[in-house]
């Protein structure tokens, strides 16, 4: 099997280093190898590079490529509100039927605002927590991204030594930089022990418990059984808002995010990614008694991007397609065909490995065979050696990240996953 060469976009990369810090505009795209790729198009489930390759792509744009990388309806549906006119300083009538969809399709949703990005709507669900309660405290957990800001970017990936002990987790901040004093009002937990939380929350003081329902940014772990109905208990039982940051799961598990998946309502949840495939739309929704005091007591929300009228069209476009269509059935049979294949294929080869997660997202760690179920359980995960497989992958045709995640989207057909198991099978003998 021929590999790919990379160096038109080694080249533009460095290029690009005299005008973009680092040649990217995110820290998330430093560092790959064999080199950051420069991308020249996309179709369905492919990427066309600078150097002319064409790539099976599990990024997916990081997770929202949901219905592949150049939907017709969608792309028509942005097309046609551009011809209208681009920013207005005003309410247009596709907001309220993005709005409309939201609130048909996500259990917690009775009222819903727009943003730009994950990271700022998280930013005001705390602030309304915090309003809505009079409490200061926010309680997240080990391995929980909630955006790069610093109050929230706090044990997000530490080393086994950083840690602390399981019932007393240090806070690590995540940045040079970071506000110290940022994590004054913040608590860190270990995800999926529900008696920890149960005991913090007893004190009463807590505004806010905010987590990713299943825990994608760190592997692809489903809670443990009974675990959120714990959690949504023991807030309802002390006045405690519960968060569901559903930038990764939501409109991605199920048309209604985790929480239609696992039958937990939150009292909100933030929402990005899939929801407007490739836009940058996100959403906060909830409670109508906590989203309308965002007018009632005036808890401050802006953004002169918020509801974009070409992005809110996207959006109308991406959920009537998911809530229409059997993109969910159809990622299910070929995220399982893909999930078992990889599993088998390093069996064969006597890797050691677990592959656990869902159809849509999955993940697969190199060096642990144990389930996974929590920050801690993936220390033992030999890191190195998944970069030499993603490497492997992207020179013979597959772009897989390399922190584990796996993304598919409806254009995975499966005469692609078929060629993408015989791609995985070579990449493993390159490193078995």
């Amino acid at each position: 099997m021929s590999t790919n060469s990379f160096e038109s976009s080694k080249r533009k990369i460095s290029q690009a280093c005299q005008y973009l810090a680092g040649g990217v505009s995110s820290n998330f795209r430093l560092g790959i190898s064999p080199t950051p790729l420069v991308i020249h198009s996309g179709s369905g489930p492919y990427l066309i590079d600078a150097d002319g390759n064409r790539l099976i792509d599990y990024y997916l744009g990081m997770g929202p490529m949901i219905l592949g990388h150049n939907p017709q309806r969608v792309i028509d549906a942005a097309k046609a509100q551009l011809d209208r006119g681009i920013l207005f300083a005003g309410q247009t009538e596709v907001e309220f039927e993005a709005a409309r969809l939201v609130c048909e399709l996500v259990p917690c949703a009775e009222r819903v605002r727009f943003g730009s990005s994950g990271t700022e709507v998280i930013q005001a669900a705390l602030r309304l927590a915090r309003a809505a309660t009079g409490r200061q405290t926010i309680v997240k957990f080990e391995g929980h991204y909630h955006g790069w800001l610093d109050n929230v970017l706090w044990s997000v990936s530490p080393t086994a030594e950083m840690c602390g002990p399981a019932d007393n987790p240090a806070k690590v901040r995540g940045t040079p930089g970071q506000d110290p004093g940022s994590a004054d009002h913040l608590d860190v937990l270990v995800w999926n022990d529900l008696s920890a939380v149960e005991q913090r929350l007893a004190r009463g003081d807590v505004a806010a418990v905010i987590m990713e329902p299943a825990m994608c940014n760190t592997s692809a772990i489903p809670p443990r059984a009974g675990y959120l109905e714990g959690v949504r208990a023991a807030c309802s039982k002390t006045g405690t808002i519960l968060i569901f940051d559903e930038v990764i799961t939501g409109f991605r598990l199920s048309a209604g995010g985790a929480q239609k998946l696992f039958g937990v309502t939150p009292d909100l949840a933030t929402f990005g990614k899939a929801i407007a495939n490739g836009f940058p739309v996100a959403a906060l929704a909830g409670r109508a008694n906590l989203m309308e005091q965002f007018v009632s007591a005036r808890v401050m929300h802006g953004g002169t991007y918020n509801a974009h009228p070409v992005n809110m069209a996207a959006t109308v476009a991406t959920l009537q397609e998911l809530a229409d269509s059997d993109v969910y059935s159809h990622i299910e049979r070929r995220g399982r065909q893909l999930m078992e294949g990889v599993g088998e294929i390093l069996r064969r080869y006597s890797i050691p490995a677990r592959v656990q997660g869902f159809p849509g997202i999955f993940h697969v760690a190199l060096g642990v065979t144990k389930p996974i179920e929590s920050f801690r359980d993936t220390f033992g995960i030999d890191r190195s050696r998944y970069v030499r497989f993603t490497t492997a992958l992207i020179e013979r045709g597959v772009r897989a990240l390399e922190r584990g995640a796996w993304f598919l989207s409806r254009e995975h057909d499966e005469t692609v996953i078929e060629r993408t198991l015989e791609i995985v099978e070579a990449a493993v003998k390159a490193i078995a």
